[in-house]
């Protein structure tokens, strides 16, 4: 049903993207699609809300009465205060990329970990039980990290730079450390913290596991400088994976991906699966019904 077919009217919800930038967002592409495929009277706009409004922007949701909204950089962490309640994860990760309005009880999901999950559960490919790397602790690679552990990996050996460029202690590290506190806590997963820097460790983590993730901006065509750029030093690294995602998705193809090709990994993936089904979660928790995810992944422009 084209956009057109379907009206606006004094009945149609809104949901949208609380954000800052906000014009690049897939989002409202992907929930559209979906709200005119399920016959759903809603819309999904993007709202770029300076950091002064923030407050004022969750405010609205309550009342205005939306469905909810999805929280991206530079918020997840900044909206808590101003919601109702959180979920367990969003608890454990200390972020919110998913706002739920169930009667004004405005409540804070993390999304972003069960996506990487279940699209590779859409590739055939469980976590239950693998030893996993994951390079990256920050916003992608916490919630990641913890759904992995909800969802039954067997061993996490986390990765993170243990000091900036300036030679100073990277704060990210310290919440890397705590990540495997946590994990411990609530899991019967192991995991380690190791420091980036450490690249004996690297290696030889990497060879004794199942699955790699990248969850660092490493590759990112967006981020200048490090287009074509990999951690992994050499594609023997990744020889006994069975398994590697690269959360990036612009470019398509890093040299990740180009490494695990040549190391004949058998299921590589960059980080649209993810947008997508984190999308999809999010989507569910408004509406009650699946997104359309082929649809989705044909319309999108990647």
């Amino acid at each position: 049903m084209p956009l057109a077919d379907l009206p606006i009217d004094g009945n149609t919800r809104i949901a949208g993207l609380i954000a800052h930038p906000a014009r690049h967002s897939l989002s409202p592409l992907m929930h559209n699609l979906s709200f005119i495929s399920r016959g759903i009277n809603a819309r999904y706009c993007a709202f770029d809300v300076e950091a002064d409004q923030l407050e004022a922007a969750i405010e609205s949701i309550r009342a205005l009465k939306m469905l909810g909204a999805n929280v991206s950089m530079p918020y997840k962490e900044a909206v808590i205060p101003f919601l109702d309640q959180l979920d367990q994860t969003s608890s454990l990760v200390g972020s919110v990329n998913t706002i739920v309005n169930r009667q004004g009880i405005l409540t804070g999901y993390t999304t972003d970990g069960l996506g990487l999950v279940n699209s590779l559960k859409a590739r055939g490919y469980s976590i239950e039980g693998k030893k996993i790397t994951l390079a990256g602790a920050g916003g992608a690679g916490s919630p990641i990290a913890i759904q992995a552990a909800l969802s039954g990996a067997g061993q996490i050996s986390i990765f993170n730079r243990a000091y900036t460029s300036q030679g100073q202690t990277n704060p990210t590290a310290h919440k890397a450390k705590d990540l495997v506190e946590k994990i411990t806590s609530i899991s019967q997963t192991r995991a380690k913290f190791f420091p980036l820097e450490d690249k004996a460790a690297f290696r030889r983590e990497l060879l004794s596991s199942d699955l790699y993730i990248d969850a660092t901006s490493v590759g990112m065509g967006s981020q200048e400088g490090q287009e074509g750029q990999s951690l992994v030093d050499h594609p023997s690294w990744l020889s006994n994976l069975t398994a590697l995602v690269d959360t990036v998705y612009s470019p398509a193809q890093t040299r990740l991906l180009t490494q695990a090709q040549e190391a004949r990994v058998p299921v590589r993936m960059n980080g649209l699966g993810m947008l997508i089904h984190q999308g999809a979660a999010s989507f569910k928790l408004w509406t009650g019904q699946d997104m359309p995810i082929d649809q989705v992944e044909r319309a999108l422009p990647l």
